[in-house]
């Protein structure tokens, strides 16, 4: 049974900082992609940043783009997904949902609350 549990999420003020972190209970060479969504009350969910189990291929919403950053760290039998967020605006205010394609099969961690004063 595939986990993704996700930590890290909380209340900043804008320009501050939160680092958001992920555990995909899956090995590294089953994963195709992994990414960070959010979604705001009354919008649909977008994607904030993915990457591929190689690491070569990162997109990142062009919201984000020189604020936040992902990265991932393998661990045997799991992989920490991890997302710097940087420069916070209120903007950023939303629900972050982790996110792993295995084998063609999408999984969600249950989301974590991000919010961002002005």
């Amino acid at each position: 049974q595939v986990q993704l549990v996700e930590s890290g999420g909380g209340s900043v003020q804008a320009g501050g900082s939160l680092r958001l972190s992920c555990v995909i209970s899956e090995r590294i060479s089953r994963i195709n992609f992994m990414g960070w969504y959010s979604q705001a009350p009354g919008k649909p969910r977008q994607m904030v940043a993915i990457i591929g189990s190689g690491s070569t291929t990162v997109n990142y919403a062009d919201s984000v783009k020189g604020r936040f950053t992902i990265s991932r760290e393998n661990g045997g039998n799991m992989v920490k997904l991890n997302l710097q967020m940087n420069m916070m605006t209120p903007e950023d205010t939303a629900v972050y949902y982790c996110n792993a394609v295995i084998q063609g099969i999408d999984y969600w961690g249950q989301g974590t609350q991000v919010t961002v004063s002005s």
